[in-house]
């Protein structure tokens, strides 16, 4: 079985390399489950409802996202949309599952591929660094516990690499994949653990690389020469859809491989 993850989806030039790409990838490496982080999918700040459907358009089965989720208001009722037990797109839109109790939509999604395997996606956030968040840790040992698929991706959105790093080797053996997300810079670490878990401490942005992690370099190195406040906007130089491909066996879960991409125009 091969998982394609995606990585941050930034602005409008992320949202073009990944309609370029994300078709001759699922179709060239026989994809199976295609899981996209889209936090950053309207220009660079949250997702709206049409991008979201956008995305699950160009093949994806399930969305996640990170720290920007609230960012675009109308995603709540998006997600809130469809019952807890429907398979419908709203309920595929995932937030941190380890945020305060209460919030709205869902934070583990379970499905069935088109080849019927049953699978589990659980979108979790770090707490060093990060705000707002319980611990991810217990977190996911609580939510492990009532999921019944083999097949599990797991996307840690964090700020430390220690802390993915801890995060990868606490559930190797217990998930199929964990992914870092959130910093938007490519890691070269890409490994399967010993008990079989994939891992990445962040597959990188899906977006504009001439500029400051997504954002027009000029504003942000006005801000780091003079200190002062500005308004951010989403590059759009040199887009690269960055990505994780992983092989597993269906059965136990268990990864056999993990491939890194970084696909240009």
């Amino acid at each position: 079985m091969n998982i394609l993850f995606v990585g941050d989806v930034f602005g409008s030039a992320g949202r073009r390399i990944v309609r370029e790409h994300l078709g001759h990838i699922r179709s060239t490496h026989s994809v199976d489950l295609t899981v996209i982080n889209a936090e950053n999918a309207a220009g660079g700040f949250g997702v709206t409802p049409q991008l979201a459907e956008e995305l699950f358009d160009l093949g994806a089965d399930v969305l996640t996202t990170g720290n920007h989720v609230w960012d675009k208001r109308e995603l709540i009722d998006y997600m809130n949309a469809a019952p807890a037990d429907s398979q419908e797109r709203g309920r595929r839109v995932l937030r941190p599952a380890n945020l305060q109790p209460g919030l709205p939509g869902h934070g583990v999604f379970e499905g069935v591929t088109q080849g019927g395997v049953p699978f589990a996606v659980i979108d979790l956030m770090g707490r060093v660094f990060m705000n707002g968040t319980n611990d991810p840790f217990h977190a996911s040992n609580a939510l492990l516990a009532g999921v019944k698929a083999k097949v599990i991706v797991v996307d840690f959105h964090a700020e430390a690499t220690s802390e993915k790093v801890a995060m990868g080797w606490h559930l190797d053996g217990r998930v199929t994949a964990v992914l870092g997300t959130h910093t938007h810079i490519p890691t070269a670490d890409e490994r399967v653990l010993p008990g079989g878990t994939a891992y990445q401490t962040d597959v990188g942005m899906s977006g504009p690389y001439d500029s400051v992690i997504g954002v027009e370099r000029d504003l942000v190195l006005n801000k780091f020469l003079t200190g002062m406040p500005g308004k951010f906007e989403a590059a759009k130089g040199n887009p690269k859809m960055c990505a994780a491909l992983i092989t597993c066996d269906p059965d136990t879960g268990r990864a056999t491989r993990i491939q890194r991409i970084m696909l240009g125009e």
